[in-house]
């Protein structure tokens, strides 16, 4: 189930670990598209603190938030980009969107492949996802004072499964948050260094999210396979094959009947 928005904004914005990981989550998130001018970048879930970012690099930013974890005004000081929607039908044309951020939209949505469907239908032929899910063999899935002990967490090779059957293709992985999941004042301070060293010892298990970026797949198969080539058609004439003329009589009766009938007409005109 889908965490209420009150509580995430209360750990992102008015917590020392909330704010550890936001930003080691944005970070990443910048350092995999650093480029967006003219594009449009759509949040779900909960991604709005990872999409501030691109208020001034892109064309368009919104944040979707589904029903179930409520909406607030986003951004601060400035006029909202921020929508309600469900988590099968969001309020976006086919094809419009260039580049999309899941946080806390996928591991707590109830139907999680209606958000991949939704996902899949909004972005444009050469758009890009952005999946981010607590990662089930780090530290931060195992712990509930985060927003990432909800829900359920992924292996890589489970994410990549889910977004192989709705059409997208894993264009490649990061991790982030090595970082203990503690609000205690030595692990925040080392938070940029627990960050620096995990990424050199680990690029897929020990983090506490992973960071999947898909495409979609342009040659999925679908619809009903059909052969290519026919069976073998059953030859049930095969063994009358076509009479030569000098044994026409004893091949076909047909022809020895037509023989036999103007051999009589010519015995009476003779």
């Amino acid at each position: 189930m889908h965490l209420d928005v009150q509580d995430l904004k209360t750990f992102y914005y008015r917590t020392g670990l909330g704010r550890a990981a936001q930003r080691a989550i944005r970070d990443k998130v910048v350092a995999i598209w650093p480029e967006t001018r003219g594009e449009t970048v759509v949040g779900y879930g909960f991604a709005v603190p990872l999409l501030r970012p691109y208020l001034d690099r892109a064309d368009r930013v919104i944040g979707l938030m589904p029903a179930p974890q409520g909406v607030m005004s986003w951004p601060a000081g400035m006029p909202n980009v921020s929508v309600l929607c469900d988590d099968s039908h969001w309020p976006l044309p086919a094809g419009c969107v260039d580049r999309l951020v899941v946080l806390h939209g996928l591991e707590t949505s109830e139907n999680p492949s209606a958000v991949l469907d939704e996902a899949s239908r909004v972005l444009a032929h050469a758009g890009r996802a952005l999946i981010v899910v607590p990662n089930r063999a780090g530290l931060w899935a195992q712990s509930d004072q985060t927003p990432f002990g909800y829900g359920r967490p992924y292996s890589l090779g489970q994410l990549e499964t889910q977004l192989r059957r709705h059409g997208f293709a894993a264009a490649r992985h990061e991790v982030a948050l090595f970082q203990p999941p503690s609000h205690r004042r030595f692990w925040l301070r080392a938070g940029p260094f627990c960050e620096r060293l995990g990424q050199r010892v680990s690029s897929r298990y020990a983090g506490g999210v992973l960071l999947v970026e898909a495409v979609k797949d342009s040659f999925r198969a679908s619809g009903t396979s059909v052969r290519e080539t026919a069976k073998e058609p059953i030859r049930v004439l095969d063994g009358f094959s076509q009479p030569a003329r000098d044994n026409a009589i004893a091949r076909s009766p047909v022809a020895g009947y037509r023989a036999t009938k103007e051999s009589s007409w010519r015995a009476l005109l003779a």
